[in-house]
């Protein structure tokens, strides 16, 4: 089971939200996810950003991957650091 953090997309159209969701990488986008650890609300100026830095950084450690642009969220708002190697 490869877990991935990555967006999923709520809202109506053209107006997207979006949740940073704990996923099975076979689950499909907007479907199943283990668990919710953030917010992503690209319409606001600036853009709204809430995580759970803390249960983000216990996913980290069990394995878990983010997707890129998930990735350079994060590093944003300083909750992930590249680990060299």
């Amino acid at each position: 089971m490869a877990v991935r953090i990555r967006l999923a997309r709520k809202g109506s159209k053209k107006k997207p939200f979006y949740r940073i969701v704990v996923a099975d990488s076979q689950f499909s986008r907007d479907g199943r996810f283990l668990e919710i650890v953030g917010t992503y609300n690209p319409l606001q100026d600036p853009v709204e950003v809430t995580v759970k830095s803390e249960r983000i950084n216990f996913w980290l450690d069990q394995g878990a991957i983010p997707t890129d642009t998930v990735r350079s969220i994060l590093k944003k708002e300083n909750v992930y650091a590249e680990t060299g190697g």
